[in-house]
């Protein structure tokens, strides 16, 4: 039955899928260049307020996933996605014509709520194009938009602020997602039933093969009962200590790597890339084995302890082995990327399409508020401390900890039993 489905949903979906999310995460990402450029002397940013403003985006979206989350899940994930297009596209624009500080915190705080409902829409919408034994390979050519938009933005953005500066280097990134709105529009449906690219027999097996799978999952009568429930609470405890890793390397990177003897930002941008190649090979990779043993736990877990150990050891090595120090911070970004296909997979194994949206707008909201304190918390430690230090210990603990409550949450395959969303895992 599997391999009867359309294959057209591959190649016209996910390319469509990843182009929209890498531009959200290029708007979202190109503030750690801005500062590590003339921005902060431009606008009279202090390091304090720079860490506030590298985190402002994430308080915003940590407040308004759900509502978004569930707009799209009783409403149309198409329809919010594209005015978030529009509207997130102009205030990264803006970012390059502000003058003062003020505009600066409002445009951060805006445009995480405007980013806010994209991410849960995107899965949302992915899980109703694509069963169980797909989702994980899915949902990885979707979040693939983060390291690879990471990898190709850290490179123009680099070249960018060397011929223009960096408030164009902003008007530039901006305009893409304005003009993407109008491609994304003509070309998704919410639903498979509604695609004109699909034969009716092809609706028809999607259709049944993903009503089989709910039929093996035990009911949830509303979004109280499912933010309840014991995975849900667990995995948004895990996912915000994951987030503080991930954003504290993601924002602060250029900023560790222009510190470094003799570095441009040109070479920064060249070196802040490197990371995001073995991410986008070890999402590939583990996805692919998620989805083939569907066993989710085995392709989280041991990644994220694996990326806690480098950043500890980046610390032990310190900033006089520079390139060693460097190649294990490429190992931690990697094995930190790595694990998010099989990751958001988990929750639509479980929980039922009514509830399955929301739920992973909250555990998603959480790895907002990790982020947020992430950025924050690892500008202020290299801002006090004077060096890098503290904060790579900051981030191999909250992995480690996050490592540790995956494997409490989410039961082995063998040992999970069918019909228990709070307890049970594929």
């Amino acid at each position: 039955m599997e391999k009867a489905l359309a294959q057209s949903r591959w190649y016209r979906l996910l390319p469509i899928a990843f182009i929209t999310y890498s531009l959200a995460y290029l708007d979202r990402a190109n503030f750690g260049f801005g500062a590590a450029s003339g921005m902060a002397a431009d606008l009279k940013i202090t390091p304090a307020m720079s860490s506030l403003l590298g985190s402002l985006f994430f308080l915003g979206y940590f407040f308004f996933q759900v509502p978004g989350a569930v707009y799209a899940e009783k409403k149309s994930a198409k329809k919010l996605i594209f005015w978030s297009l529009i509207l997130w596209g102009g205030l990264a624009t803006a970012t390059g014509i502000i003058s003062n500080v003020t505009l600066l915190v409002v445009i951060r705080f805006m445009l995480g709520v405007v980013e806010s409902a994209v991410m849960p829409s995107m899965l949302l919408f992915l899980s109703r194009w694509f069963t169980k034994a797909e989702r994980s390979q899915a949902n990885t050519f979707l979040i693939l938009g983060n390291p690879a938009t990471i990898l190709w933005m850290s490179i123009l953005s680099g070249y960018l602020i060397k011929a223009v500066g960096w408030r164009w280097m902003f008007i530039i990134e901006g305009l893409p997602a304005i003009i993407w709105a109008f491609f994304w529009w003509r070309l998704v449906d919410d639903n498979p039933k509604d695609a004109n690219w699909l034969t009716e027999s092809e609706k028809a097996d999607l259709e049944e093969q993903l009503q089989k799978e709910q039929q093996g999952i035990k009911p949830v009568k509303n979004y109280a009962e499912a933010f309840k429930s014991r995975i849900v609470i667990l995995l948004s405890l895990q996912y915000a200590l994951w987030s503080i890793g991930v954003y504290g390397f993601v924002m602060w990177l250029p900023s560790i790597l222009n510190a470094a003897p003799n570095m441009t930002i040109v070479k920064t941008g060249w070196l802040s890339s490197v990371p995001y190649v073995l991410a986008i090979i070890g999402m590939f990779g583990a996805s692919y084995y998620s989805d083939k043993t569907l066993n989710r736990k085995a392709f989280v877990w041991p990644l994220l302890l694996l990326g806690a150990i480098a950043f500890y050891a980046s610390y032990l090595v310190g900033v006089d082995q520079f390139w060693l120090s460097f190649a294990l911070l490429i190992i931690a970004g990697g094995a930190m990327y790595a694990p998010y296909g099989p990751f958001f997979a988990i929750i639509p194994d479980l929980l039922p399409r009514n509830v399955a949206g929301g739920a992973m707008a909250l555990i998603n909201s959480f790895g907002a508020l990790g982020s947020f304190i992430g950025s924050y918390i690892v500008g202020y430690l290299n801002g006090t401390t004077g060096g890098f230090g503290a904060s790579y210990i900051f981030m191999a603990g909250s992995l480690l900890l996050s490592a540790i409550i995956t494997l409490i949450a989410v039961k082995s395959p063998a040992s999970a039993r069918m019909g228990e969303p709070e307890k049970a895992i594929s």
